[in-house]
């Protein structure tokens, strides 16, 4: 007895049987093409159609006919384990699903072995394009694979300048965050970094130099007594401080180059009794959901603009992606909130 083939779902002859059009108006319509000679009446037909029936394209064939699938491959190296990785997704899916398309995420941990898998497994579905992510805005290697289809790299840059990237501007970051700290009266700001300069890290590097084009901006000499360089962590944060605070002539504000610094900036005060933006006003860097807000007073600080930099760089992919090597810098925006206050005595 032969057995009944099983039921595969509504068909495209089916949806333009219930629209009243031809299979050819509803492959133009479901693939938007342009110049399609059907109405806008028709267009919410054969849509209303699809929705009714629960009408699903065939991915598979459709990759066959293009060439490429309706999935963009994000590959990042601390997806699952990064606070800010989700608002970077969140960025990317949402452009993604605008133009009708799949997110295809991988968390690599750093291990390359498991970078190149996945990075195979990707191309092997004809991927549309790749976004290759770092969690923390660096110089990466990038693999040679990703040279044969449109590539964007995110909040990193590509150390060979042949893939265009997306990155926060911190420059100007460090720039916005000194500068309100000079507005608010300041003139003895020291700044807590997150790495030395001899790192060459970007962040690192710009938002020291947005901090020393502030200071000559506003008239104040760099005074390298009131800068200090640490890791990025809270320690550090404390630890230098405590030093900055208990020297003769102490800051009236700090800039941290990071929350996590500035958590440390708040715990040295607190051992200090010294009040926040009473005695000293502290800006930071990240604006860390988990933290910045939850701090008290809570912090004011620079925000890294992970959505729209996720969203630009599928932008970029669905425009191609040509491999320029260019940099495409994202302001990061102000979060105010209460640890900023003009100084005690202004000078």
């Amino acid at each position: 007895m032969a057995r009944s083939r099983p039921h595969s779902g509504p068909t495209m002859h089916d949806v333009a049987a219930a629209a009243g059009v031809s299979q050819a108006t509803v492959s133009l319509v479901l693939n938007q093409a342009s110049g399609g000679r059907f109405s806008e009446e028709t267009r919410v037909r054969v849509q209303d159609a699809v929705q009714e029936l629960g009408y699903r394209t065939n991915a598979h064939a459709k990759t066959l006919r293009d060439g490429v699938s309706g999935i963009i491959g994000f590959l990042g190296d601390a997806v699952a384990t990064t606070p800010f990785a989700g608002k970077i997704i969140e960025g990317a899916q949402e452009r993604a699903w605008e133009d009708g398309l799949l997110l295809l995420t991988m968390n690599t941990g750093g291990n390359k072995a498991l970078e190149t898998a996945s990075l195979d497994s990707m191309l092997s579905y004809k991927v549309a394009g790749v976004v290759y992510a770092g969690m923390y805005h660096r110089r990466l290697d990038v693999p040679e694979a990703l040279s044969g289809v449109p590539s964007v790299v995110l909040n990193s840059q590509d150390r060979q300048r042949r893939l265009p990237s997306v990155a926060p501007d911190e420059e100007l970051g460090g720039y916005t965050a000194t500068r309100r700290l000079l507005d608010a009266g300041h003139r003895r700001v020291a700044m807590i970094n997150i790495e030395t300069l001899e790192s060459e890290l970007p962040a690192a590097v710009g938002r020291f130099n947005g901090y020393v084009r502030a200071l000559a901006e506003a008239g104040v000499p760099a005074n390298p007594d009131l800068v200090r360089f640490g890791s990025g962590n809270e320690l550090d944060g404390f630890t230098h401080t405590m030093e900055l605070m208990r020297g003769g002539h102490p800051p009236t504000a700090i800039f941290c180059a990071n929350d996590r610094t500035a958590w440390g900036a708040y715990q040295a005060a607190s051992e200090l009794r010294i009040s926040i933006p009473d005695d000293v006003s502290i800006v930071g860097f990240d604006n860390q959901e988990t933290l910045a807000p939850h701090l008290r007073p809570g912090l004011t600080t620079l925000e890294l603009p992970f959505i729209e930099m996720g969203r630009r760089a599928v932008d970029l992919i669905l425009q191609g992606a040509e491999p320029d090597g260019t940099v495409e810098y994202m302001a990061c925006p102000l979060v105010e909130r209460n640890s900023v206050t003009h100084p005690k005595e202004l000078p």
